[in-house]
């Protein structure tokens, strides 16, 4: 098929750039290009990453607003386990 095309100067700038990269002619330069566009949108869409929730409870005795002072205990007790090696 013959026709004429107008593009637009920063897309003009790339086609000149692939062309003197790959030793392309312009049509063979369009071509390829809306080959690799055209087939790009034929390809499905990925499944979305879908994060499932799981609910996660507190084992009996430990205060949920002192998770903070918990942290610093445990790597208190570590610390100590380490030093005595």
């Amino acid at each position: 098929m013959r026709t004429t095309l107008t593009l637009e100067p920063d897309v003009a700038l790339k086609l000149k750039r692939k062309m003197a990269a790959r030793k392309l002619t312009l049509k063979d330069a369009v071509n390829q290009a809306l080959r690799i566009g055209l087939t790009a949108e034929e390809r499905p869409k990925s499944k979305p990453f879908r994060v499932e929730p799981f609910s996660m409870q507190f084992l009996p005795g430990i205060d949920q607003d002192k998770l903070g002072q918990l942290a610093d205990q445990l790597e208190d007790e570590e610390i100590v386990r380490k030093l005595r090696l």
